[in-house]
């Protein structure tokens, strides 16, 4: 089987399984990497989604947020909006896409932070029709939510008083100011005569599921040896088909070659 395995048909199988087994390793290590960082995710999220709120200055600066430790961090802000709201597109809420409501929050040491008050669905006049939001409440209000990192540019060009994502240079640019790297996302917010003003749908919470790739990485471990085996079975095939005195299979006889004769 060995000297047989060492001929030119065999040797390209054979390098053909052993390539399937090492893609096939490195699919399973990045599909458990992919399942490593959502128990990670979770571990943060248990550590700082229900916490008690700290003071948003103590997270949020001019450096983009440490997602490993400051991400989901619960916080409380103080302060007054200034400036126009605007509009994150193509945003899902609940499996229906609509657009994130953001808000210029001045705080009293004269930074602004970007506030996600929510979420608002499509126009039922279409996509290219802005809906009706709820004006950012006068006078000052305290917020508590969670900090989020900033995310990347779209560089896309969109009508005034919109983004494509809560990216750090198009909010400034959108509001002509600078803002603080990361932003808030809403949990409460209260006037300061202690009324809760109205406020755009809140935000799903954060998805905690696993998904399937710890057993994606376990089915692309498994399969490494199916290669090899594969190759083994046809080997020890054609050897036995070879065999002299191997007796011939028996020749089947349709029924209506029986009723002929």
């Amino acid at each position: 089987m060995f000297r047989r395995l060492f001929t030119p048909r065999w040797l390209g199988a054979l390098a053909i399984a052993l390539l399937y087994a090492v893609a096939a390793y490195h699919l399973g290590h990045w599909q458990y990497g992919r399942h490593e960082y959502k128990v990670e995710r979770n571990a943060l999220l248990d550590a700082h989604y229900r916490a008690a709120p700290v003071p948003v200055r103590q997270v949020l600066d001019d450096r983009p947020v440490n997602r490993s430790d400051a991400d989901w961090t619960k916080v409380t802000a103080t302060g007054t909006y200034h400036g126009e709201q605007l509009l994150v597109r193509n945003r899902p809420n609940n499996g229906v896409y609509g657009y994130e409501v953001l808000a210029p929050l001045h705080l009293g040491d004269g930074t602004t932070v970007v506030v996600d008050r929510g979420w608002v669905e499509n126009s039922p006049r279409g996509a290219a029709v802005v809906p009706e939001v709820s004006e950012a409440p006068a006078g000052e209000v305290t917020v508590t939510g969670w900090v989020r990192p900033a995310e990347n540019s779209d560089d896309k060009r969109l009508p005034s008083g919109q983004v494509a994502s809560v990216a750090k240079p198009d909010v400034e640019k959108a509001w002509g100011r600078t803002v603080l790297d990361g932003y808030i996302v809403l949990d409460s917010e209260v006037s300061a005569d202690g009324t809760t003003p109205p406020r755009p749908d809140r935000l799903e919470d954060p998805d905690r599921s696993l998904g399937p790739h710890q057993a994606y990485a376990f089915q692309w471990w498994l399969s490494m040896p199916v290669g090899m085996l594969l190759i083994w079975l046809g080997l020890r095939r054609e050897l036995r088909d070879e065999q002299p005195d191997r007796p011939a299979k028996p020749k089947k006889v349709r029924i209506w070659d029986e009723e002929d004769y």
